[in-house]
């Protein structure tokens, strides 16, 4: 290996810590790696560009078109309306989120459907009063099984597929990965009724009003001129608020906590709540309180026909590390931050000193326009709206009428799986199931440059020698034993991809794992498919996958939720893919 190779290998760590610290935008810190390659003649301006024109990453952008029409017609919804029915049990009501979800995803992306059933599963355990942390994680695990089972299950599958076709393979078949997938899935989802549901946390039986991680830290003012100063926190009606505590008062630079009943309020003191999203409403309506926004001038004044906004901070925002003053989130979004929730704990002091984190939960306040503009931004995932529009049913029957035909075009090889999907993606906006601006928006172009810029970053350890000499290290340590190898694949997929992006460490793998196959002179499929399991397989954190950062918020969970359900199921799917692979794909 030359000192391309040594080069190539230097420039993949550096992005790689940068994507695992979190410093860069993924898609920066990829594309400049791509970039560094091509500038120190590493790579040809044809092998660095190469993934923007590659099958796989194509078909995933037309693939998130599909996925648009499908959620914006509320075909999912309108399909699933019912089936949870009323009392029925927690492991009951796991095992019916379960099966549609998973055999959802295995044809269209995760995040619509997980986005899809949120407010659905959320409904209903409020009403059957269940918590709603013994059904989350199921649902995004069970997006996640499901999208194991089928070639446009994931992006994961299509880029990988797509490379293998790209380097001369003979690509894999529609539902070729069902083989491996459905059984991995089974045995994921019946882990999760008989043992990761006993491992899930029930926290809304808590007694303490502080207890549910699902509350909201609520910020309100009191007006100078309102009807309020000078009352005792009895008399204004502030002590018996239902789903509401009244925790602290901030008063000119100190904190009066414990409030008494008998406190009077005073003019400009600014009150601190704990609660839900619909006692958030109702304290806005209380006359003399003002919501407390960073904006000198507000959203109400400036329009009236504001909404409230659920969203879930992603590890991509780049407000992350900044408090809500240093962001000045207003300016930067549009939007104001009426309350914020965060792991189970009520967070201390005003809303204006708390540091952002990956997976706060934040209640905004915003136009209408706002959501269509921010409903698919990579920099937070949007959990519900408080008066949105609603779908377009009509549209249902077109939009799985559209899916239908692409899923039986590509299986039946009347057409090739791209131009399925493009032509797919052509028949939603035509047939009215999406528009032309929600077909835009609906493409992650962040999900798309960090693909295409991991291609080049794959080739560059390819064309350079390096995956050779990488593979050489695991042939030595699995010796002429094809299983060990295939062990070894797996584990250094599912802790890459544990720390980054799903897609570049599928891409960053692929090139590694055919070297190793080719050094021992075996079949490259079983190896292919490895890299693509692995790579989806992320159930040990909740920044791990998106779904996951989807119901960390609404499921109430902390951190080590996941560790504790997900780490063994890891294992298990990880020993199941092991075994069974190499029997479906011989060495």
């Amino acid at each position: 290996m030359g000192w391309q190779g040594w080069f190539a290998v230097a420039v993949i760590v550096s992005v790689l810590v940068l994507l695992a610290s979190e410093r860069m935008r993924p898609e920066l810190a990829v594309i400049s790696g791509m970039v560094a390659l091509l500038a120190f003649g590493v790579l040809t301006p044809d092998q660095a560009l190469s993934g923007f024109s590659n099958a796989g990453m194509i078909t995933v952008a037309a693939m998130y078109v599909v996925a648009a029409g499908l959620r914006e017609t509320g075909a999912i919804d309108l399909a699933s309306r019912g089936w949870l029915g009323n009392g029925a049990g927690v492991r009951r009501a796991q095992l019916k989120i379960m099966l549609p979800t998973a055999g959802l995803s295995a044809f269209i992306n995760n995040t619509p459907v997980v986005a899809t059933f949120l407010p659905v599963i959320t409904g209903w355990a409020r009403r059957n009063r269940v918590s709603a942390s013994r059904l989350m994680i199921p649902l995004s695990y069970a997006a996640i099984l499901g999208g194991m089972c089928t070639l446009v299950g994931t992006s994961t599958n299509l880029v990988v597929n797509g490379k293998w076709l790209a380097d001369g393979g003979r690509g894999l078949g529609f539902f070729e990965l069902a083989w491996i997938g459905v059984p991995c899935a089974l045995i994921g989802m019946l882990y999760l009724l008989l043992v990761g549901g006993r491992l899930l946390p029930d926290r809304d039986s808590a007694s303490s009003p502080f207890e549910n991680p699902r509350e909201y830290t609520v910020e309100m003012d009191v007006l100078a001129d309102g009807p309020l100063v000078g009352r005792t926190i009895g008399e204004a009606g502030l002590r018996n608020l239902g789903k509401v505590f009244l925790v602290e008062i901030v008063r000119d630079g100190s904190v009066v906590p414990a409030v008494n009943t008998e406190e009077r309020l005073q003019a400009a003191d600014r009150l601190v709540f704990a609660g839900d999203v619909s006692s958030v409403l109702d304290l806005q309506r209380i006359k003399g309180l003002q919501s407390v926004r960073e904006a000198d001038a507000a959203i109400a004044q400036q329009y009236p026909e504001r909404k409230l906004v659920e969203v879930v901070l992603s590890a991509r925002c780049p407000l992350i590390g900044q408090t809500l003053r240093e962001s000045r989130f207003h300016t930067y979004y549009g939007a104001s931050v009426v309350a914020m929730a965060r792991d189970g704990k009520r967070l201390r002091g005003g809303l204006g000193e708390v540091r952002l984190r990956p997976a706060d939960t934040l209640l905004l306040e915003a136009r209408p326009v706002w959501v269509d503009r921010n409903r698919y931004s990579p920099d937070f995932l949007l959990i519900s709206q408080h008066g949105e529009d609603p779908p377009r049913y009509e549209r249902a029957a077109a939009a799985w009428a559209v899916l239908g035909a692409i899923v039986v075009t590509a299986t039946t090889g009347l057409l090739d799986m791209l131009t399925a999907a493009l032509i797919g993606a052509g028949a939603m906006l035509a047939f009215g199931c999406v528009s032309v601006a929600g077909a835009r928006k609906s493409v992650d172009i962040q999900v798309l440059l960090v693909i295409a810029g991991s291609f080049a970053l794959g080739e560059s350890l390819a064309v350079t020698g390096a995956s050779s000499t990488i593979a050489s290290s695991a042939l030595a340590l699995a010796g002429d034993r094809p299983w060990v190898l295939l062990a070894l694949t797996y584990a250094m997929t599912l802790v890459m991809t544990e720390m980054i992006t799903n897609n570049a460490a599928a891409l960053l793998m692929f090139p590694i794992a055919v070297a190793a196959a080719e050094g021992l002179g075996l079949a490259l499929e079983p190896f292919v498919v490895t890299v693509m399991l692995a790579a989806s397989a992320s159930f040990a954190t909740p920044l791990g996958y998106q779904t996951n950062l989807m119901v960390a918020g609404p499921g109430n969970y902390r951190f080590l939720d996941f560790t504790r359900v997900g780490l063994p199921l890891n294992l298990i799917i990880g020993t199941v893919a092991v075994l069974l692979i190499p029997r479906i794909w011989p060495f």
